[in-house]
């Protein structure tokens, strides 16, 4: 979506206008902007951004959307 470089805020609050759902990030700084948006926030406590880290989450994820509240965050990892 071409959102590279875009601060946490600012990101969050795109996506609420986008209507997206959930926020995928493994910026654990992200939960202190998140505020009262209508979207949920995931933050993966991963080594690193790459497949082969997040590869292994991805049951757990698909469980935590099914779960989440809007507005909620959980942590997955």
């Amino acid at each position: 979506m071409d959102w590279s470089g875009v601060s946490n805020g600012e990101l969050l609050a795109k996506a609420a206008r986008e209507h997206f759902d959930a926020v995928i990030t493994n910026d654990r700084g992200i939960e202190y902007q998140q505020g009262r948006l209508p979207c949920s926030v995931i933050v993966l406590i991963v080594k690193s951004n790459n497949i082969e880290s997040i590869r292994p989450l991805i049951g757990e994820i698909q469980r935590t959307l099914k779960m989440l509240q809007p507005g909620s965050l959980a942590r997955v990892g």
